[in-house]
């Protein structure tokens, strides 16, 4: 299983949703993830100090839309996924 992460704050997350869209999807046109990795960098670059955070592990083979990797300006490849999950 080749795992993705995401991160959340807790009280957006509901397991019980149908459909899950993150904060980008509609704003961005995807759902910001990281390899396992990455995963401290970007927590302590878009998250830090924030206590209120989990962390989804996803399953890529899972996933039926698009999963891109993407430079995100800093020379990393970050996968993106391109609608619900």
């Amino acid at each position: 299983m080749k795992k993705i992460l995401h991160i959340v704050v807790k009280n957006r997350w509901n397991e019980k949703e149908k459909e899950y869209t993150g904060d980008t999807l509609k704003t961005e046109g995807f759902i910001h993830c990281s390899t396992p990795e990455q995963v401290i960098e970007v927590a302590n670059y878009m998250f830090k100090g924030r206590t209120d955070l989990q962390i989804l592990v996803i399953d890529e083979k899972m996933v039926h839309a698009p999963i891109k990797y993407e430079d995100a300006g800093n020379g990393k490849l970050y996968p993106h996924i391109y609608g619900p999950p």
